[in-house]
């Protein structure tokens, strides 16, 4: 056990934020640093949550001493006290010896019919035939179901009867909080602005919200929609290592992780053999992990048993119906792109053939596109404070009796055409955020808006490819209306970005083919251009994570032919900045006769700090230089206009970019990563351009 005691400290870099500040205020002895749990982990392997409940008793601070002295105690107890399975003859010989012996060990419970007693099992100890009191079962009654991770006092008495079993439970303790002030959660959340508390949520998941974009961060919050509703039917399909499971397996005590070949009846409903009840009759979130898999041999029983709760929250045993609350979550890996499943089948391409079913996939509320997430890297994890995850797993399951559906409807409608079930699925994936980012129900309209357009979203998503599958569904226009406005369409984000693949199968629906793209939707140069040759006019908006942009398509057929263009950018500072703006001299380079020159003034502001100047400036220099080298004249000027950000041409357009040139997320992969080489490859940060024909 010595090992445990190996992993050092980590040391906190700077002081805390002003966020962890905040924090540590208002959510005293709730909250943990996140990077501490892989401190004391060492070889244990337990979950998350129970670490971070010990962590969350002993070095719940913002205080460097305090910490220490907790993180020390902790792992003494993971030292003195968890077993691990290649030591559990050498504690069996601590209790012998002690008589009595605290442990932390994986208890799982059986009713012994013969005997008519409860006996307990001892997953890395391995012992079994422990009596347990029938109170305990009753007050803990997932003991009975895959077992629950407790702290236990254990002891030994040996007697001359050999049925007899020389273990006896002195005292059995859950590893989760018995109690928590739910008035003083909305109290403090009411303390926070909407973008702090999305960063606190993120940094309780274990992640930096500085690596994450704000679409970003809302899909992974969607996550634990299943923790905070019940009945919820989730989805997520998308490439390895993007971190689909880990929310599953470690956030919470109250979900359930199993392998989507481990699914049996008996197992996840009821066993008619012993009346015995499944995972859904006791956890609050039974999750399916490596779910896809075109060939995965499926029981059809088990299908339309999983149909009918998913549909009604409920299942047959024999004669009897039983309901339950368990929401369910479906995960996989895709092996192909978004554009080959759009152009060659659909988004469920990767299911096993008997859930390859309209049926079935019209009873999932949402489909997180899993495409969107980066895989996952070291230097994403959280060094700041976030809830001890055993505290904010039960704030999520107290709400689980609370709806907020409705929370939306002073402010908006939805399409008339929505179905119930449509409808269904976009309450509750809107209930499930409301609760998790505005419990207090202090959340402005277009708050409310934001996530009610990403409920609708993640709905559209599923019925979309649904009409792929059967062509006799009718086809939906998902929207919303204001209640004194005009109608706001829904789209998804792979139908931006490839409108041809993604309405291939449905001109009806007022879609588009390959050779007829929308000119409003601009994946290609030629896309900027109407029927008639002429540029496209007024204003467009690009989302969070949307691919296929570059500055090519989206400035360049405005730019050529320009003799003098004007940038108004005041943000030309940081070396990725300065990067953006060579890719655009570069390309109107490019598009022009090498004997003709073009003047390219840039209006922009110094850094204030004087050792970010001096390097803004270098840098700057470097551009004139190498633009001169081109065929490109380059005067840099203060700009007068502050945070205005916009391109003027002699002619005749002007461009208003409402992020300047600097549109695209950040790139983490270094010199290989695609998007180093081609702007289409990377992601965008959302933002607006409007287009202005200016011939005077």
């Amino acid at each position: 056990m010595e090992d445990v005691l190996e992993a050092e400290v980590p040391q906190a870099t700077d002081q805390p934020s002003d966020l962890d500040r905040k924090i540590n205020e208002h959510f005293a002895g709730a909250v943990v640093r996140k990077d501490l749990v892989k401190a004391v982990k060492g070889n244990a392997i337990v979950p998350s949550y129970v670490l971070e409940y010990l962590l969350g008793q002993y070095a719940a601070s913002d205080d460097d001493a305090t910490i220490r002295a907790g993180i020390d105690r902790v792992r003494e107890i993971l030292a003195q006290h968890y077993v691990h399975r290649n030591e559990s003859e050498l504690v069996k010989s601590r209790i012998r010896e002690k008589g009595r012996f605290r442990i932390i060990d994986k208890v799982s419970v059986t009713l012994n019919e013969r005997d008519d007693v409860y006996q307990a099992f001892f997953a890395n100890l391995g012992i079994s035939g422990v009596l347990v009191e029938p109170g305990t079962v009753n007050a803990n009654q997932k003991l009975l179901v895959s077992g629950v991770w407790c702290l236990c006092d254990i002891e030994y008495f040996h007697s001359d009867d050999p049925r007899a079993v020389p273990w006896i439970l002195g005292s059995l303790k859950p590893i989760q909080m018995s109690n928590f002030d739910y008035q003083n959660y909305l109290d403090a959340r009411a303390k926070f602005t909407t973008a702090e508390w999305i960063d606190l949520l993120i940094q309780s998941i274990g992640f930096d919200p500085e690596k994450f974009g704000h679409r970003a961060k809302l899909l992974q919050l969607i996550r634990l929609i299943p923790f905070v509703e019940r009945n919820y039917n989730l989805v997520e399909l998308g490439p390895k290592g993007t971190g689909k499971s880990h929310i599953y397996s470690e956030f919470s005590p109250h979900g359930m992780l199993i392998s989507g070949g481990e699914v049996t009846v008996p197992k996840l409903f009821v066993n008619n053999a012993n009346g015995r009840l499944g995972l859904v009759g006791y956890w609050d979130v039974v999750a399916f992990d490596e779910f896809a898999g075109k060939k995965k041999r499926t029981d059809k029983a088990l299908v339309d048993i999983m149909k009918n709760y998913m549909a009604n929250k409920s299942f047959s045993r024999g004669v009897e119906t039983l309901g339950a609350e368990a929401s369910m979550v479906f995960v996989g890996n895709t092996s192909h792109t978004v554009p080959y499943m759009l152009k060659h089948s659909d988004l469920f391409d990767e299911l096993p053939q008997s859930y390859h079913d309209p049926a079935y996939l019209d009873r999932l509320h949402c489909y997180i596109p899993g495409w969107e997430f980066d895989t996952i890297r070291g230097d994403m994890f959280s060094t700041g404070y976030g809830f001890v995850v055993d505290y904010v797993a039960e704030v999520l399951k107290s709400m689980r009796d609370l709806d907020y559906s409705d929370r939306y409807q002073p402010h908006f409608t939805l399409g008339s055409d929505i179905s119930t079930r449509d409808r269904d699925g976009i309450h509750k994936t809107f209930s499930g955020l409301m609760k998790l980012l505005y419990p207090h129900e202090k959340a402005t309209a277009e708050e409310i808006e934001e996530i009610l357009r990403l409920a609708v979203e993640g709905r559209k998503r599923v019925k979309d490819q649904i009409l792929r599958i059967d062509d006799t569904m009718a086809a939906v226009n998902f929207g919303y209306q204001p209640l004194a406005g005009e109608w706001t369409a829904v789209t998804t984000l792979e139908e931006d970005e490839y409108p041809g693949h993604y309405h291939r199968e449905r001109p009806s629906a007022g879609g588009v083919n390959e050779d007829a793209a929308d000119p409003a939707t601009p994946t290609t140069a030629a896309a900027l251009v109407t029927v008639k040759d002429e540029l496209y006019q007024g204003h467009r908006d690009y989302v969070e994570n949307q691919r296929g942009v570059s500055y090519e398509t989206l400035l360049m057929p405005y730019l050529r032919g320009a003799t003098e263009i004007e940038l108004h950018d005041p943000y030309i500072r940081m070396s990725h900045q300065g990067r953006n703006l060579v890719e655009l001299l570069a390309l109107i380079a490019s598009a022009k006769d090498p004997a003709d020159e073009v003047l390219f003034k840039l209006f922009t502001l110094l850094d204030d700090d004087p050792e970010y100047q001096k390097k803004q400036l270098q840098m700057l220099h470097q551009i004139v230089q190498g633009s001169a080298q081109q065929g490109i004249k380059v005067e840099v000027a203060k700009d007068p206009g502050g945070h205005d950000r916009w391109i003027r041409t002699n002619n005749g357009w002007r461009i208003n970019l409402g992020r300047g040139l600097d549109i695209f997320q950040k790139q983490e992969g270094g010199w290989l990563d695609f998007g180093r080489t081609r702007q289409e490859f990377r992601q965008l940060r959302a933002f607006g351009v409007t287009y202005i024909r200016d011939d005077g």
